[in-house]
């Protein structure tokens, strides 16, 4: 029996392994991010194409090729829509203008009373600051395009990934199987298949929980009577699918488009209706249509987003949970892992670990904080 290596070894080479990984993911980006939403869109896409090649007797090429376009088209007919909306907002600008100059005006005199900074010494600050931005005007404006192309370029190779994936869906499963003897065949059929049906259910939830949020936003807008509330719905239904920080950039937004448009009275009611809509959303429509399909904890969630947007931006914040939970999948079926997917999951998970631990956790699945340390060296579960 071999002697396993010290716990500092163990413990370098995962952190070297993590590093290791991390720039290869900031190194790969361009090609990672297209290919991973390509992924989940060919599998949430699997199912139609499968009808097309079993029912219609379509060649698996043109099956392929008609589900993208599909997919392509809805996804570039929304863009267009909302296109148009951010066109007719450029009409408000001057609006928004005045409303900005009102407000100046208003913060000036307070602060003025509160803290005797005066007006003019006021406006020599805002000057500088003015000549600052406009100096950096061509930087901005360069980004601006860069991210226009940035867009059009992974929607580009995202449709490409997901037609070739669609196409040689039964090649890659062939070569994953090779990849492993014959005893770990299994377990990677099992692997997976849970990462077919988690994908495609947490997806559609994704999609219908998002349909619900846009529609119950857009009622909240026109009964508010705000400008644009199309727009505001769209945004609000996709930014929710952030957790925790797309409802606040969505609510963000709304205020700034709707003090622009509406004025300040309007403020108020946007903000109480994004709130009532996420308290609905996270209480009865969330556990209701996504369910339990990725059961990670917000610990581990909070910690993907950062790394995710540190990684690959906004775009690393949309591929999160998914990543996360395909991670999951894997720690919880491979030996030697599964503690690590116990971590990331809920406290009702019960690891299945060959140790001592079993005795205390594994007959009833009973959690870590309802044993009484003390009581018994070896309770009752």
């Amino acid at each position: 029996m071999t002697k396993p290596y010290p716990f500092y070894f163990r413990l370098c080479c995962i952190l070297i392994s993590i590093f290791i990984l991390g720039f290869l993911a900031i190194l790969g980006q361009q090609i990672l991010v297209p290919m991973i939403l390509g992924l989940l869109i060919a599998i949430l896409l699997m199912p139609l194409c499968r009808f097309m090649e079993r029912r219609l007797r379509f060649p698996r090429g043109l099956a392929s090729i008609l589900v993208s376009v599909l997919a392509l088209a809805v996804i570039g007919g929304v863009i267009y829509m909302m296109s148009i909306e951010v066109a007719k907002l450029a009409n408000d600008w001057p609006q928004f203008q005045k409303q900005f100059v009102v407000l100046t005006n208003d913060l000036q005199s307070w602060i003025s009373r509160t803290f005797g900074v005066r007006r003019h010494d006021q406006l020599e600050y805002l000057n500088d600051t003015a000549k600052k931005s406009i100096s950096t005007g061509t930087a901005i404006l360069e980004k601006a395009l860069a991210s226009i192309g940035y867009v059009l370029m992974i929607t580009g190779f995202t449709f490409l990934f997901t037609l070739f994936f669609l196409i040689y869906r039964t090649h890659l499963l062939k070569f994953l199987v090779a990849s492993f003897s014959e005893t770990y065949h299994k377990t990677v059929f099992d692997v997976i298949d849970n990462i077919q049906f988690m994908t495609k259910k947490y997806l559609v939830g994704l999609f219908f929980q998002m349909i619900i949020v846009t529609v119950l936003s857009f009622i909240a807008y026109t009964i508010i009577g705000i400008k644009y509330n199309f727009m505001l719905a769209i945004l609000t239904g996709v930014l929710n699918i952030l957790p925790y920080i797309g409802i606040f950039t969505a609510l963000l937004i709304g205020a700034l488009i709707t003090f622009a448009t509406s004025g300040t009275s309007h403020v108020l009611f946007v903000v109480i209706a994004i709130g009532i809509i996420h308290a609905i959303d996270g209480n009865i429509i969330m556990p209701r249509v996504v369910g339990s399909k990725v059961k990670i904890n917000s610990l581990i969630v909070i910690i993907g987003l950062i790394i995710g947007e540190m990684l690959w931006g906004i775009a690393g914040m949309f591929l999160t949970i998914p990543v996360l939970a395909i991670i999951k999948i894997i720690f919880d079926r491979v030996e030697g892992l599964q503690s690590w997917g116990f971590l990331m999951g809920e406290d009702d998970e019960v690891p299945v670990f060959k140790s001592t631990f079993d005795k205390y956790f594994l007959v009833k699945k009973v959690k870590v904080d309802e044993v009484v340390p003390g009581k018994d060296d070896h309770p009752e579960v």
